[in-house]
């Protein structure tokens, strides 16, 4: 297997409190990979670097064999909005948008027509139990049904890795595990390596291999080398 992402020797400081204390993990292509830690960790810290979110004090971030924390800012967000979806705790929907638009968001910005983008979300609004849902805002939707469709614009634009930060964390456990099987079933389908935080064992339980982070140091086998 390749690995996907890489982080080797990381770290990283707000101010004089250190959140990574060299921190190393692997994550194969095509991998699941539940990132587990007790709040204040540096779990999602983690996360944000091996995204491109933050750069590492020290350290590298690899993707797909690649170097990413040298990057400036302009070339780690094309990597984010091409190659990269995101799933966060509380969905971030856009609320001036339907449903439907906040799905074809990251297509249209990268430079997909708005027709085939809006009928390309139209296709994960069934897919994901959504149907007829399209034309409401994120204030119109429940919980779990705001999240699926954060869930579907972040796999829309079929994208290498995606990054779920607590995505079932405002959910409850039925909402949670309809949101985690549907990442898991389309992520598999597509091939897609899937980086996920969370506190909850249910959801690492989705995961192929689970990690620890403590004190902002990876505790646990990483994975290839």
């Amino acid at each position: 297997m390749t690995a996907m992402l890489r982080a080797a020797g990381v770290s990283l400081s707000f101010g004089d409190t250190p959140a990574l204390r060299g921190a190393d993990v692997a994550v194969d292509e095509g991998e699941i990979v539940a990132v587990m830690g007790p709040s204040g960790s540096g779990k999602s810290t983690l996360l944000h670097c091996l995204a491109g979110i933050l750069v590492p004090d020290s350290g590298e971030i690899h993707v797909d064999g690649h170097r990413i924390d040298t990057l400036g800012e302009a070339a780690r967000s094309a990597l984010r909005r091409e190659r990269f979806g995101f799933v966060f705790q509380f969905g971030q929907l856009v609320p001036e948008l339907t449903a439907a638009e906040n799905i074809a968001l990251p297509l249209l910005l990268s430079g997909v027509r708005r027709a085939p983008a809006l009928s390309r979300a139209e296709g994960w609004l069934s897919r994901l139990g959504l149907d007829g849902l399209g034309g409401r805002r994120s204030g119109e939707l429940s919980g779990g049904q705001a999240q699926r469709v954060a869930l579907a614009r972040a796999l829309a634009g079929s994208p290498r890795v995606v990054f779920a930060d607590e995505p079932t964390g405002s959910l409850d456990s039925l909402a949670g595990e309809q949101v985690m099987d549907l990442l898991v079933g389309a992520a598999r389908e597509q091939g897609t390596t899937v980086v996920v935080v969370t506190h909850d064992a249910r959801v690492a339980a989705y995961a192929d291999r689970e990690i620890m982070v403590r004190d902002g140091r990876v505790t646990t086998p990483v994975g290839t080398s």
